[in-house]
């Protein structure tokens, strides 16, 4: 056994105190499991101490201090011992052995059918688990003659550049910006961060314990994934500045055609095996059509937009929308602004989070890089409870005596928790308290993530939050649907994207006839969210219906649909066909599946009004499938669900 263990685990050097204040800021599920994997001793999984169900945002089992003492005390020891043998690390435990740790850590039954999953998506063995591998070497002599564009060098592109980078496929990607990071290159607005724990956004293969903060800012997270594209040697195959102007199936000769345009203007024709779509879903600003916006005196842009030449200090601003993005931006934009109007057309939920803009103790970075599997199950126990087991609270009950306020008896006790949490943060202000508060059921739209600093904000003295949206812009301010009109010097668009416009402007021709934007219309819909009929060889990452609303990382999700990919191109090369073309039956059936998947949950709810759904209230961005299943799915390509088009002859 190697003196370092999986994921370039670093050995400990340090002395016994060190480690000792090290241990305090250990989360003790995941520390048990560590001392596990260290002593070879399970007798730990019979012990007195057991975490308790796992909870999100509770990475400590809801144990005592006394225990949580005990445990630390006990690890001290461990890793003592540890240390001084030279860091050698007995033989792995057992399948079986494994599945009961993950059972004891997060206190409750893990069902077998989400073992495979874990034990792939934890990676105990440090292998990277969802690497490529061709069956037939010769594949990879065949490969050089196969060329794949990749659009966007954003998370999925680089995802799906690393993994053709190991395969040996000839790649393009083409990015339309100047730099990698997609999403964390372009939203550079004050207080700009992820709201997904950054121990779990991260690939799977390249863990990060030296994140500075749990949910991690925006030059943190695009300099991680500007890392990753230096590490895995990309960067060399993208075309910054370029965009893809359309693409064109030629059935003659069985490959795309594609028109690219660089920064000049200047446009070329392309031609290409294959197109892997990584645009993302959420990159194209939606500035909504007001009245009177084009005659606003001040500056006004998105906030994916933003005009880092224009000052807001002292300045009088209208920031317009209350989702995502306003939450992270308007605390920070109040700090400076003398006077700030925020728009609500409807308040969000909010999960409060204490973690959600606190840094990371050097004590839990050290352990997250030197004590062997920790970050691991560290991964584990952020994954668990917020994945699948949140979805029984999303599903319609029919006989349920309150439709318009919760879906089920779980959800309303969701509702009930997150409303009593809004009451504490406002205290006696029943005005503030009736604006703030969801009329819909939870988990309707997008969950926010809330330390407090959102409903702290708005009880600022030079903060006013108007309870409806903005109906109409002036050459001085915006009226609200009050008739008040508020003058300001700048207006801050948090209005979100065109996130069911997918692909979009890009002209995308395949066999049939009309544009992929035609065949879809408002309803885009795609086999397992990546795959088209009569569209050869296109495969979409975060397609229609990948949008995860209710649990896990987009990255995991990503991991998915990429592996797919790979294996759906191996299928070709392997085979010596040209091209894949999604059934029509295949297609259909799964579309289906889908509306009364979607259907059955929160986000189809006739109250609910939300970007997951066009306007007939048919899924578009949004999966309601358990993580479980999707990642089942996506294992293999099965051949049988596409027509498979011979090479030419020659």
């Amino acid at each position: 056994m190697k003196a370092s263990s999986p994921h370039g685990v670093l050995p400990i050097t340090e002395d016994d105190a060190f480690i000792a204040e090290a241990l305090e800021s250990a989360s003790i599920p995941t520390l048990l499991m560590s001392m596990i994997h260290i002593s070879g001793e399970t007798d730990i999984l019979g012990g007195a101490t057991r975490p308790q169900p796992a909870a999100l945002g509770d990475t400590q089992g809801q144990l005592g201090e006394e225990e949580k003492a005990e445990v630390r005390a006990q690890a001290l020891e461990i890793l003592k011992r540890f240390r001084d043998g030279g860091c050698q690390l007995p033989p792995p435990p057992s399948h079986d052995t494994v599945l009961s740790m993950m059972r004891f850590a997060v206190g409750e039954e893990v069902p077998n059918a989400y073992v495979p999953m874990m034990l792939e998506e934890m990676d105990l063995e440090g292998s990277d688990s969802r690497a490529f591998e061709w069956k037939d070497e010769e594949a990879a002599t065949k490969a050089k003659d196969f060329h794949v564009l990749v659009i966007g060098a954003g998370m999925s592109g680089l995802l799906a550049a690393i993994r053709l980078e190991q395969t040996g496929i000839q790649y393009s990607v083409i990015e339309k910006n100047a730099e990698v990071g997609g999403t964390w290159f372009e939203n550079s607005y004050p207080g700009s961060r992820v709201d997904i724990a950054n121990h779990f956004y991260c690939y799977s293969f390249e863990p990060n314990p030296n994140w500075s903060e749990f949910f991690a800012r925006r030059d943190e997270l695009h300099a991680y994934f500007q890392r990753c594209a230096s590490k895995y040697d990309v960067l060399e195959k993208i075309r910054f500045e370029t965009e893809v102007v359309s693409a064109r199936w030629d059935d003659s000769k069985r490959h795309w055609s594609v028109c690219l345009r660089d920064r000049s203007g200047a446009e070329e024709t392309r031609e290409f095996s294959a197109i892997v779509s990584a645009v993302g879903q959420l990159n194209r600003p939606n500035i909504p059509a007001i009245e009177g916006l084009e005659e606003f005196q001040g500056h006004a842009f998105h906030s994916a937009e933003w005009r880092h030449d224009v000052n807001l200090t002292g300045k009088r601003v209208a920031v317009i929308g209350t989702g995502a993005s306003a939450l992270q931006l308007v605390p920070e934009v109040a700090k400076v602004a003398s006077q700030l109007h925020v728009f609500q057309r409807s308040p969000a939920w909010m999960f409060p989070n204490p973690d959600y803009h606190a840094q990371v103790s050097e004590g839990k970075k050290w352990l997250l890089a030197h004590v062997p599997f920790y970050s691991r199950w560290y991964r584990f126990l952020l994954f668990w409870p917020g994945s699948d087991g949140l979805m029984p609270s999303l599903i319609i009950d029919p006989d349920w005596p309150h439709p318009e306020r919760s879906v089920n008896a779980l959800n309303e006790e969701t509702r009930i928790f997150f409303t009593e949490y809004m009451r504490s943060q406002v205290g006696e202000d029943d005005e503030l308290f009736e604006k703030v508060v969801p009329r819909y059921p939870p988990f309707g739209k997008r969950m926010l993530q809330d330390n407090g600093s959102w409903l702290t904000t708005l009880q600022r003295e030079n903060v006013d939050l108007v309870a409806s949206a903005a109906k109409r812009i002036t050459p001085r301010g915006v009226v609200g649907e009050d008739g008040i009109e508020r003058e300001v010097d700048v207006i801050v668009f948090a209005t979100g994207f065109h996130a069911g416009k997918f692909l979009w402007p890009m002209r995308i021709a395949g066999k049939g006839e009309g544009t992929l934007e035609e065949v879809w219309g408002d309803e885009p819909r795609a086999y397992l969210g990546i795959t088209v009929p009569n569209f050869p060889n296109l495969f979409c990452l975060y397609g229609p219906a990948t949008n995860l609303a209710h649990a896990g990382s987009i990255i995991f999700s990503s991991e998915c649909q990429v592996r797919y990919v790979m294996d759906c191109l191996a299928t070709l090369i392997e085979s010596d066909y040209a091209a894949m073309d999604c059934r029509r039956d295949v297609h259909e059936v799964f579309s289906e599946k889908l509306d009364t998947a979607f259907n059955r949950t929160v986000w189809a709810h006739p109250g609910v009004e939300n970007w997951y759904k066009n306007e007939r209230g048919s899924a578009t961005t949004t999966s309601p499938w358990l993580l479980v299943d999707y990642w089942e799915w996506t294992r293999k390509c099965n051949p049988k669900d596409y027509d498979l088009i011979p090479k030419l002859p020659g």
